[in-house]
């Protein structure tokens, strides 16, 4: 999107880090480890290579080995896995709901299975912004409601509720969301 409009480059323009330096607060990395502060901003969509998995107790929603990640500075990895690799049946539509500046505008989607529900548990972007065109055919889920693994690993939510990273053991931080982290 070459000409955005005023309140997205507004949103865009406010972030302090871009994953360039890292801030002087940032975790130093260990053998392995790789710092969520080296992502860039504006965020970049690449291949997960490993395995993810997604239930919801013994209901699986997806496992696939196609899915991709988003990074962005300061955030854990949010996963997007294929629609094709998601129980569908599982799916129902909640509504659009919000637009990421980077991104677009985001549908939302419930998990219901007999009397069972999670209400906005997961979000797509079936009309993204120039640049996020990938996740055209993708859906990310919240992973605290949910049981979700990479590799077997499982996975730790991001923190505050309002993100949808993935923790995996390799990633440090912090992480956006923690109180004070407004302007990460």
């Amino acid at each position: 999107m070459t000409n955005v409009p005023n309140w997205i480059a507004k949103a865009r323009d406010h972030w302090q880090w871009h994953g360039d330096t890292r801030p002087d607060f940032a975790e130093p990395t260990g053998p392995g480890q790789v710092s969520v502060w080296d992502f860039p901003r504006p965020p970049c969509i690449e291949i997960e290579p490993r395995e993810v998995e997604i239930r919801w107790g013994n209901l699986r929603v997806a496992k696939t080995s196609r899915a991709l990640r988003v990074l962005e500075t300061a955030h854990p990895p949010t996963i997007y896995v294929p629609w094709s690799d998601v129980e569908r049946s599982l799916c129902q539509d909640a509504g659009a709901g919000s637009v990421c500046e980077w991104k677009g505008p985001a549908r939302y989607w419930s998990l219901a299975h007999g009397v069972n529900r999670l209400d906005r548990v997961g979000w797509s972007y079936p009309q993204p912004f120039d640049g996020a065109s990938e996740l055209t055919d993708y859906v990310a889920f919240y992973p605290a409601p949910l049981q979700c693994t990479v590799a077997g690993h499982p996975v730790l939510p991001q923190p505050g509720g309002f993100y949808g990273g993935w923790i995996t053991p390799e990633l440090v931080g912090p992480f956006k969301g923690v109180p004070g982290s407004q302007g990460w």
